[in-house]
């Protein structure tokens, strides 16, 4: 708990181990601790009628605004929900990118028969989403997309086709949102629109992809003449870049808060190791230890100064490469830190944890826009320098 917590926020902090004490039991015992797609423990079923438990309990939508549904909590309190889900074993989100990413974007951009048709099945956890942006070739760079979208004059449709690639959860979604190109003369930012398209269907194939941890989180999709209604586009046609912009902005400020409950879960399994096996002190470990510690209060007060303005491209440059090398420092030390222990092998659960934190941290400064491009960003974006 936070000393400088305000009454309400304490109270509202025992509300939340209450429920979950209450909750994260029985069936949803196995989810416990799970952190996501492809982890032990993780079952996909499993997780979509704990995302339904928690609407019941109405811990979605927290911060949304009460005229659609949600519960319009200050950020103080959306950020104890955080801390405590992870505290009480909360299991990894399957109802994230809905939730943190679409939904906000849906109520900035979208019109009020697509927040009427979208935003009650992503509160209720019963409608889930995948997010169409990277592509080979196209990845760190977003404005190279070459998936196009024309308007079939017939039908009024639009009609889709070509490749998104890395794209999280697809294989458990029902829709996705997708950055295409609708002006077919148009270059980089120019000529785009975000349609919001239905993965089940006959032009829509998806092909996991094997990680280096054994999981298939992520997955590529094929769009084979694949069709979305004509409406089903936020903001105009040509100007997608911008709503795509404003979406990661969402990604990279205040969900980015959630996030970083799970690392401080993760940064606690790396102490507790370091105390129990001697690691602790080693001074050169212990150094690295203070400055992880250090590095994630950094994370926390830069997300908090950020949190009220989604679509700052420049702040969300700096939260991504700031926290991408953070964790990825954070599995180098987790394997200093076990040594010769981590030869274990997967019948330790701790040691296996932090295998994982390490192989999939490695991915952290690739995905979502590379250390190199980030850094491009800030020197343009921030610092006014040349491209």
């Amino acid at each position: 708990m936070n000393v400088q917590e305000t009454a309400a926020e304490q109270g509202f902090r025992a509300e939340v181990q209450a429920w979950m004490a209450e909750h994260l039991c029985g069936e949803f015992a196995a989810l416990r601790g799970a952190a996501g797609l492809g982890a032990p423990g993780y079952d996909a079923a499993l997780a979509k009628r704990w995302e339904q438990q928690l609407a019941v309990g109405r811990w979605t939508g927290l911060g949304w605004p009460q005229a659609h549904g949600g519960r319009d909590l200050p950020l103080g309190q959306q950020i104890v929900f955080h801390e405590e889900y992870v505290r009480c074993g909360g299991p990894g989100r399957l109802g994230h990118i809905g939730e943190t990413l679409l939904a906000p974007t849906l109520i900035a951009h979208g019109t009020p028969a697509q927040q009427q048709r979208f935003l009650p099945g992503i509160l209720a956890g019963t409608s889930y989403w995948a997010q169409g942006y990277s592509e080979p070739g196209a990845g760190s760079d977003l404005a190279a997309v070459r998936t196009r979208a024309r308007l079939d004059p017939d039908s009024g449709d639009w009609v889709i086709d070509g490749q998104k690639v890395w794209t999280s959860w697809a294989h458990e979604s029902d829709w996705i949102f997708v950055l295409a190109r609708c002006e077919p003369d148009s270059v980089r930012h120019k000529g785009l629109v975000l349609l919001l398209v239905p993965l089940r269907q006959c032009g829509v194939s998806l092909r996991p992809i094997k990680q280096i941890t054994g999981g298939s989180e992520f997955n590529e999709v094929f769009f084979d003449g694949a069709r979305t209604e004509g409406s089903l586009h936020l903001g105009a046609p040509g100007q997608g870049w911008a709503v795509a912009m404003y979406l990661l902005g969402c990604e990279r400020g205040a969900s980015t808060l959630g996030q970083q409950a799970h690392f401080r879960a993760e940064l606690d399994d790396v102490l507790d190791v370091a105390r129990a096996n001697g690691a602790a002190r080693d001074p050169l470990l212990r150094q690295r230890l203070a400055q992880a510690a250090l590095g994630l209060q950094t994370l926390r007060d830069h997300a908090l100064r950020v949190s009220g303005a989604p679509g700052d491209a420049r702040a969300a440059s700096i939260a991504k490469y700031a926290w991408s090398n953070w964790r990825r420092n954070l599995g180098e030390l987790a394997m200093d830190v076990l040594g010769g222990a981590c030869e274990a092998g997967p019948d330790d659960a701790v040691c296996e944890s932090l295998q994982q934190l390490w192989l999939s941290s490695r991915a952290d400064t690739i995905y979502a826009g590379t250390n190199e491009i980030q850094l491009n960003l800030m020197a343009e974006r921030a610092l006014g320098m040349p491209r």
